[in-house]
């Protein structure tokens, strides 16, 4: 079957990954409306498009932080890739090394940070921080990123306890016995991991803005805070001097009945006023998505889920193939909007 758009590579990982990891990627929290408004969102969202404007010659590259992308699209920081694909996260960063764009790593990844950087040396990758318990093994993860090269530190603000996601209690989800997380590997005492491979209550849920300062002690990289929904957040994000927001609702994986990213851009925009840069994710599923998001002011988007479904199909080239329909459907929708 020819992959047309990104729904094609969805319908394939429904249809051939096993059931748990299907359920596992596809989860959101509790009834699954913030999940589903995430994309329905865009659908709401309609262009004015202008006619007779010479679009011959297009330029669809972006900076982020300074730094030139091919397209103004990046992967989401996701865990687990080899859930998806036997190599997991080492095909997720050479997929976006040679398209490249960016790539979050997640502290969450099944390949160390190390394996990360020397399968795609040079790419351009962020590192997604969870803050534990036990500061020092986030402090250590932190060091380890800034000395691998990694080119900026996005601390996840929306996760102080894990959402409630029904179909992994129901499958009782563990990851496979091969299976690690391997940036934490020998962190915990603990050996009960439980929850998504960690110990039960390892994240530290007393984390509050002041907590930039501690972290901004620790590295010289710029630091964006994902997880932003609300002009009060925005406006504390920039005085507390984070270099970046990612407006996010985890997928919808949280805090069911939260408002959809693209709706919530608006607000965290009007807020922002360009002092600093602001990204998205959640719902993006057709490059006319990204074309909505940018339109409302967002600098770039960075896809979750179809990253994993682009993995499940033929890992590191059905990555690049998810990418590159994104790509050329960005680039068609600017041109038809003028």
């Amino acid at each position: 079957m020819a992959m047309v758009c990104l729904s094609d590579f969805e319908a394939h990982a429904k249809k051939y990954l096993p059931k748990i990891a299907w359920d596992f990627f596809a989860a959101g929290a509790d009834d699954c409306i913030t999940r589903d408004e995430n994309v329905l969102a865009y659908k709401r969202i309609s262009f004015r498009p202008r006619m007779l404007r010479d679009v011959s010659m297009m330029d669809i590259r972006t900076k982020l932080l300074g730094t030139e992308i091919s397209f103004p699209v990046g992967i989401a920081p996701t865990g687990f890739h080899q859930l998806a694909w036997p190599d997991g996260e080492k095909s997720t960063a050479r997929a976006a090394k040679a398209l490249n764009i960016c790539y979050i790593a997640s502290t969450y990844s099944t390949c160390t940070l190390e394996e990360i950087s020397t399968a795609a040396p040079g790419g351009l990758r962020w590192f997604q921080l969870y803050i534990h318990r036990n500061r020092a093994v986030s402090q250590q993860l932190v060091q380890r990123a800034e000395a691998l090269g990694f080119q900026a530190l996005v601390l996840t603000a929306d996760l102080p306890y894990t959402g409630k996601r029904r179909d992994d209690i129901r499958n009782g989800f563990r990851l496979p016995p091969h299976m690690k997380l391997k940036n934490l590997e020998g962190a915990f005492e603990v050996c009960d991991c439980s929850e998504y491979g960690l110990p039960p209550n390892s994240l530290d849920p007393s984390v509050t803005w002041n907590d930039i300062y501690w972290l901004r002690s620790l590295t010289h990289l710029p630091i964006i805070i994902k997880g932003i929904l609300t002009k009060e957040d925005a406006e504390l994000a920039v005085r507390h001097g984070v270099q970046g927001i990612i407006v996010s609702n985890h997928g919808g994986r949280q805090l069911d009945g939260g408002p959809a990213t693209i709706d919530a851009l608006v607000e965290v925009m009007e807020a922002v006023k360009d002092r600093i840069e602001v990204y998205l994710d959640g719902g993006i599923r057709k490059g006319s998505d990204v074309l909505k998001a940018l339109a409302l002011g967002a600098k770039c988007v960075f896809i979750g889920r179809p990253a994993l479904w682009g993995l499940a199909y033929k890992g590191e080239e059905g990555l690049q193939d998810v990418l590159r329909i994104l790509q050329d459907e960005f680039r068609l929708s600017m041109a038809l909007a003028g």
